[in-house]
């Protein structure tokens, strides 16, 4: 089995003295490039029709050599072939893109990190505008403020910051796009501690459409357009506008201590119900520093946890109800946190090439019936990659940041999903595995026999088939979401599968 957690991404074994990874082109002390554009500088006067737009940035089309590279995605269960690719380098390649696509009646989508998981940042014979190249960065030390281009991923994002003695929440995947993650709600082993990512976000600069064919660049934070910062706080994603770049309030934090836990061995799952009921009844409540993932494999089950501000002894005395059951191994490692995030990612290569994942939400602990479905399903995984992940909530998720969020599920014990990883990575992808119908069908059956235990979905971790997703997604929030849609979206520029549609008038 390869020795990764959800996704292959958390190495089972962590090397002490890890450095950071940051491409070369984030610097911490780069200022913004975004600010040079304003909004009068690329809006037709009270919405007349725009100068004919021309693509800017660097555009990449289907006869040129970087194509298939440049198209392909991380989940290579899905495979697009868009008309052009534009990835810009500024916001006003963002502002023409987005002009451009207007003008000439073509789909366009939004893409970051890549990692969208029903395929929906990219399109066939239309415009994709990724903003991966925006990784401008500017800390604020005295403000604790950091405002960054919406380009970063997850790990250029926590080791920048990291080498400043700052963090935000971000998920487990260094690979994730930044803003994808944040504006979607966001969440890793910092949730308890600082809350949701989104709850961090104070302030973006958004470009939006404006009247028949146009953009402009609008300032979004508490002063400014504040109804739409509370939508991005957790519905951002590709339904408003074109996000160029994130202000946070970031915090404090000079070093973690890592702790992993290993049941090794099939015969270990026989643990699997008193580890589990141990999880939810410590996990969720204890000290809000203490962050953690639960991985049932179908061979081994690990658990992960970051103790912010914390010693290896503190952590294990805070994890003890679970890691005196049995005799699994435990190693801890102690550093910035930076050095430990990109001591536990992985390369991309070795992963499988297709995945899937069902998104869950639990209020109540789950009951013995629950557990014993999970155990069944797990045993039966047609893949080592293949797991049911859970990560505690409780702490600072229950406290919405001033000004509010979109995201709605505050009051979950945890989130959990069960995913299933298979096939190798190609430059060719599209050709069905042998794997996938049974793959499929796993994780599809697993997913509906513990509906009666769950409540909600996450829309960082969609789902087509899914019929209540707008409610699944963002409870009793969709209506005023739908309201702001109407108020800065109101022809649906920004549309896909799940996108928020705006209110009638």
């Amino acid at each position: 089995m390869n020795d990764f957690s959800r996704r292959g991404l958390l190495k089972t074994t962590v090397a002490a003295g890890a450095g950071a990874v940051v491409m070369p082109a984030v610097a911490a002390a780069e200022a913004p490039g975004a600010s040079a554009v304003t909004e009068a500088s690329v809006s037709g006067a009270h919405g007349a029709k725009c100068p004919r737009a021309k693509l800017t940035g660097r555009i990449v089309r289907p006869d040129d050599p970087g194509y298939t590279d440049a198209r392909l995605g991380w989940d290579q269960l899905f495979s697009h072939y868009p008309l052009v690719i534009v990835f810009a380098q500024n916001t006003q390649d963002v502002v023409n893109a987005l002009t451009w696509a207007r003008q000439n009646d073509v789909a366009l989508r939004i893409r970051s990190g890549r990692h969208s998981l029903e395929g929906w940042s990219n399109v066939d014979s239309g415009l994709v505008i990724d903003i991966s190249e925006l990784k401008s960065v500017h800390i604020d030390r005295a403000a604790r403020v950091a405002t960054v281009g919406s380009g970063l991923n997850q790990l250029e994002a926590v080791t920048t910051l990291a080498k400043q003695n700052f963090a935000v929440t971000t998920g487990t995947e260094g690979s994730v796009g930044l803003s994808g993650a944040t504006l979607g709600g966001g969440l890793g082993f910092l949730t308890r501690w600082l809350g949701m990512a989104c709850d961090s976000l104070i302030g973006a600069e958004v470009v939006v459409a404006e009247g028949d064919e146009c953009a402009k660049v609008i300032k979004v934070d508490l002063n400014h357009n504040s109804d739409l910062l509370w939508a991005l706080r957790g519905a951002g994603n590709g339904n408003f506008g074109i996000v160029t770049s994130l202000t946070y309030k970031v915090a404090p934090l000079k070093s973690v201590t890592y702790v992993q836990a290993t049941w090794d061995g099939r015969e270990d799952l026989r643990y699997l119900r008193r580890i589990f009921e141990a999880y939810q009844r410590t996990a969720p409540y204890t000290d809000n520093r203490l962050g953690t993932q639960l991985e049932l494999h179908r061979n081994q089950i690990l658990l992960f946890a970051v103790l912010a501000e914390g010693t290896p002894a503190e952590a294990k005395k805070l994890l003890a109800p679970i890691l005196s059951i049995d005799s699994p191994k435990v190693s801890t490692q102690v550093g910035n946190w930076g050095d430990v995030y990109a001591g536990f990612q992985t390369p991309i290569a070795v992963e499988p090439a297709n995945w899937k994942f069902y998104s869950q939400f639990a209020k109540k602990p789950f009951p013995t019936k629950a557990i014993d479905v999970i155990s069944s399903f797990v045993k039966d995984a047609p893949t080592d990659d293949s797991n049911y992940f859970v990560q505690a909530f409780g702490g600072a998720v229950r406290k919405s940041p001033r000004g509010g969020t979109a995201f709605p599920h505050r009051d979950a014990l945890f989130y959990a999903e069960p995913g299933v990883g298979w096939g190798k990575r190609s430059d060719e992808p599209g050709i069905c595995d042998p794997l996938t119908p049974q793959a499929q069908a796993w994780i599809a059956e697993f997913s509906q026999a513990l509906r009666p235990y769950v409540d909600g979905a996450y829309v960082n971790v969609p789902n087509i088939g899914m019929q209540d997703w707008e409610t699944a997604y963002w409870g009793s929030n969709f209506g005023r979401l739908r309201r702001i849609k109407a108020d800065y979206d109101p022809r649906n520029v920004f549309q896909y599968d799940q996108s928020i549609p705006p209110a009638s008038r």
